[in-house]
């Protein structure tokens, strides 16, 4: 077998994989999917913001949503939407780190900036990244509705959210497709209520 075949089967087989996964959201998960676009709806029509986290590609995830909402998905002429990716400010996060220690990163912004009905999205494909689920602790005191993305087992995070959406796989890259596809879609519902 050659290199390119190999490369051709991957490619393929990871193609199929992602699809698998879609369709399988698509079959179960579109009323929670729902609920999640209604409830950011709800905020941002409060006068509220969100909040939103992750470590890694999921910070890269956190942060893309953000500028979606503060510039625009498709309609340029809606107002600019209030959220903050968490994870974007070096100089917060490393203050942080080195003062608190890593699993106080996203509390420390939380307990900062969060309010009372405000929405606090957690990414994380394991649904076990301490320092998310740490601030979902304070999100929840402090009264604000939280909502994790997350791969299939929904981790500790799925236990301390209001709402889960769990994408029915383990494998990571697969996860951060589906979390990206889910929160376009997201986007897109929202900014239509604008």
């Amino acid at each position: 077998m050659t290199t390119q075949t190999k490369d051709i089967k991957t490619i393929i087989g990871r193609l199929d994989e992602t699809l698998e996964v879609l369709s399988k959201i698509k079959n179960n998960h579109v009323e929670l999917i729902d609920e999640v676009a209604q409830a950011i709806t709800k905020c941002f029509k409060s006068g509220n913001k969100l909040l939103i986290c992750g470590n890694g590609g999921s910070a890269a995830d956190a942060q893309h949503v953000a500028a979606e909402f503060v510039g625009k998905f498709y309609k340029i002429d809606r107002p600019a939407l209030p959220a903050i990716a968490l994870n974007t400010n070096a100089s917060i996060i490393t203050s942080l780190a080195n003062d608190f220690g890593y699993d106080m990163t996203f509390l420390r912004q939380v307990e900062a900036l969060g309010q009372k009905d405000d929405v606090f999205v957690a990414i994380s494909t394991s649904g076990n990244s301490i320092n998310a689920i740490e601030a979902v602790k304070i999100a929840k005191e402090k009264g604000m509705k939280v909502i994790s993305f997350t791969g299939e087992s929904g981790g500790k995070l799925a236990e301390v959210s209001d709402i889960t959406i769990k994408i029915p796989s383990d494998n990571t890259p697969i996860i951060q497709n589906a979390h990206i596809a889910i929160l376009h879609t997201i986007c897109e519902i929202v900014e239509n209520k604008f």
